[in-house]
């Protein structure tokens, strides 16, 4: 079996056989020709199946060690699929901190439904048994989560959601099947923004999921087909593309994130770091035995008397702006940006305080970003 960085590479559908193109061609078509009544070849519209889609498809499964792979045009598009596998009267618990996209999804659109939700603290075993009850049907976590990086122990609650006949849904978009594989864990559904790390150059809008059994690839697939939010094969060729460097790129990301990390913390300036690479996280052990990795996410926050407005209008290299995961380091306010749809007491309950700044660093030099951090920390000063 190839490692992953040869997977990378050579996963999923490797070339083209018919001309041995060593890329996947862009099938830009909508429709197939058919021989014959009932008859095709593998392929009758581009909604239901296209071969460039296909390809990726197969290759995030085959990544993630799952058993199908489905890719959509939005992380958003990919969690709105997996959420309508439920039914009205089912439950879901959710991560305390989870995406605010994910969050207002199915507060403001799968309620209408009647598909519950209860807000429990997925790093904590107890909490989540004590939420459990007859119309819980799923979990679903991000680990590192989305702002504050808390790790969640995926294998343990895969194992309560088992004993209690519950799916394990996972949001893998901060790690990446590089440094961290949900299934292999125990869980069920993989999701993730594809826009992110896996596509990697700020230039498609994607989203991905995978499955650990033929059952909810059935589901998946009907609803991926019936519901319409597919992937275009141009953002598929593209995204096949991103993910072939994606072992350089989070090498990268990874050793520049640490570092940066350690220079924050080293300013007497910043009251708070959050990451999961410290060994004095709560979650550092988890972490460390779940992935190989701390990924690049960073959230800090400024002490008093330092403006975080002024903070960002002067960064120069690092970009003020939604998204993360690019080869550029992104900078974003959770507050009133990612996180600005869950309502406020919650936001600042979990710690999304005001002066709360989310860091997703890149692969530039580091001492340029350690250049930047210093400018904008100055400037910063009331």
């Amino acid at each position: 079996k190839m490692k992953i960085e040869s997977l990378l590479i050579h996963g999923g559908i490797d070339g083209d056989e018919s001309t041995g193109a060593v890329n996947i061609p862009i099938y830009q078509t909508s429709t197939y020709k058919q021989p014959a009544m009932g008859v095709n070849k593998g392929y009758e519209y581009s909604r239901t199946g296209n071969p460039t889609r296909k390809a990726l498809e197969e290759l995030i499964a085959e990544l993630e060690g799952g058993y199908a792979g489905f890719a959509f045009a939005s992380g958003m598009a990919a969690i709105t699929a997996v959420l309508s596998l439920f039914k009205a009267g089912d439950k879901l618990l959710i991560s305390n901190n989870i995406y605010g996209g994910s969050f207002r999804v199915i507060d403001k659109v799968f309620k209408n439904f009647n598909i519950d939700y209860s807000i429990v603290n997925t790093s904590n075993l107890d909490e989540i048994r004590e939420a459990i009850d007859d119309t819980v049907k799923a979990i679903y976590i991000e680990s590192p989560t989305n702002p504050l990086l808390g790790i969640t122990d995926i294998e343990e609650v895969s194992k309560l959601a088992k004993e209690n006949n519950l799916l394990t849904i996972v949001d893998n978009t901060f790690m990446t099947p590089y440094l961290q594989k949900p299934i292999e864990l125990g869980a069920d559904i993989v999701v993730h923004s594809g826009t992110k790390y896996l596509g990697g150059h700020s230039d498609t809008v994607s989203g991905l999921a995978v499955v650990n059994s033929k059952e909810l690839a059935e589901r998946l697939h009907f609803i991926q087909n019936a519901t319409g939010g597919v992937l275009a094969p141009f953002d598929s060729f593209l995204m096949i593309r991103g993910i072939k460097t994606l072992a350089v790129r989070m090498d990268r990301h990874n050793s520049n994130a640490k570092a940066v990390a350690e220079y924050l913390r080293s300013r007497d300036e910043v009251e708070k770091v959050y990451y999961p690479g410290f060994e004095d996280h709560p979650g550092y052990e988890v972490q460390k035995k779940q992935a190989k990795g701390f990924g690049a996410m960073i959230a800090f926050v400024l002490k008093e008397g330092f403006s975080y407005k002024k903070f960002i209008e002067s960064l120069e290299l690092i970009t003020f702006g939604e998204s993360l995961g690019g080869v550029e380091s992104l900078v974003s306010h959770p507050a009133t940006m990612t996180h600005a749809s869950i309502p406020a007491d919650i936001r600042r309950k979990v710690g999304i305080v005001d002066n709360l700044i989310r860091l997703s660093v890149g692969i530039e030099n580091v001492e340029d970003l350690f250049e930047d951090i210093n400018r904008a920390i100055e400037k910063a000063r009331q």
